[in-house]
């Protein structure tokens, strides 16, 4: 198994950009593809990124595509997730995961989550 950790969440403003890092310890975070979801007060976790194990292919939940990028260095065992153009509707607590199963959208198919960083979008 890997643990991870997420950073770089915080109170921005609507059309600001953060850029979320996640970081592995345990096994070589390089052996997994790895999403990124949400979860945002009362609502269920949502899917927002995935990217394969070597970084080639990513895929994103229609509400962020052309604003959000996930990227990983395997070098640094770290992926992350570049958000532009934020909206108060991107506020939610955001966390990683890893998979064997590149391009799933389901949580369930997810393990390894980290603790969460909050995300807050004012207007």
């Amino acid at each position: 198994q890997v643990q991870l950790v997420e950073s770089g969440g915080g109170s921005v403003q609507a059309g600001d950009s953060l850029r979320l890092a996640c970081a592995a310890s345990g096994r070589t975070f390089s052996f997994y593809d790895a999403g990124w979801f949400r979860q945002a007060p009362v609502k269920g976790r949502e899917f927002v990124a995935t990217i394969s194990r070597d970084g080639t292919r990513t895929a994103y939940a229609d509400s962020v595509v052309g604003r959000f990028r996930m990227s990983r260095d395997n070098a640094k065992n770290t992926v992350y997730l570049q958000m532009d153009s934020l909206k108060p509707e991107d506020t939610a607590v955001y966390y990683c995961a890893a998979t064997s199963r590149y391009g799933s959208r389901a949580a369930h198919e997810y393990h390894s989550w980290g603790q969460g960083t909050q995300v807050t979008v004012s207007s």
